[in-house]
């Protein structure tokens, strides 16, 4: 790989309810694993759907489950629990999975990362609907966070401001699709290609 130089933030801009991040998530893993530890990565919470009471529609509903077999069909293995259009009533709101992310977060440094796979994993493969706060309310208890402190805390005006200080962040880097990733280097940013099936490339644009 040619040498660049090292100093680098690698922003990873993403949504816990986004069904491509979901995708990426095994070859996210093998490059944050081989990346050096001079770069920093940095989490952003794009938002993908803003809050909202109202039923997804039903045209809505079959366009997301079939990207969902899409996914299955461009990164091999990945697991989706279709079940999810029967038994949960969906709406087109990820806001407080974002905001559960980071409220975990404040409770303990690492258990943001626990939430966001506690949310996928609901998501994904059992048919949770993590647009509901009492689902995210069970995931923070299963994950050890102390349930009633996580119920005050998500709905908190600390963690909106928080959210939408990374949406900003995001719209800042002119990203609105996810996921995505930005390598900030030497005051210049720069868009890495995202491969849902080889790390490698994604490593070699950056180092």
């Amino acid at each position: 790989m040619n040498s660049k130089p090292s100093s680098a933030t690698l922003y990873y801009i993403h949504d816990p309810m986004c069904s491509w991040c979901w995708g990426f998530r095994p070859v996210w893993q093998q490059v944050l694993a081989k990346l050096p530890k001079q770069i920093n990565v940095q989490y952003v919470l794009g938002g993908l759907a803003p809050d909202s009471d109202a039923a997804m529609p039903q045209d809505m509903q079959l366009n997301i489950a079939a990207t969902w077999q899409v996914i299955q069909k461009e990164i091999p293995d990945t697991e989706f629990n279709f079940n999810f259009w029967n038994h949960c009533l969906p709406r087109r709101s990820t806001y407080p999975a974002c905001r559960a992310v980071i409220a975990a977060g404040k409770q303990n440094p690492v258990a943001d990362a626990n939430m966001l796979l506690a949310i996928q994993q609901a998501y994904y493969l059992r048919a949770e609907n993590p647009s509901d706060y009492p689902v995210l309310i069970q995931l923070a208890e299963l994950i050890g966070l102390d349930k009633n402190q996580f119920s005050t805390d998500i709905l908190s005006d600390e963690v909106e401001q928080i959210l939408q200080q990374n949406i900003q962040l995001a719209h800042s880097m002119y990203v609105y699709s996810f996921p995505s990733l930005i390598l900030e280097r030497n005051d210049q940013q720069e868009t890495i290609k995202i491969d849902y099936n080889d790390a490698d490339n994604i490593l070699r644009q950056i180092f």
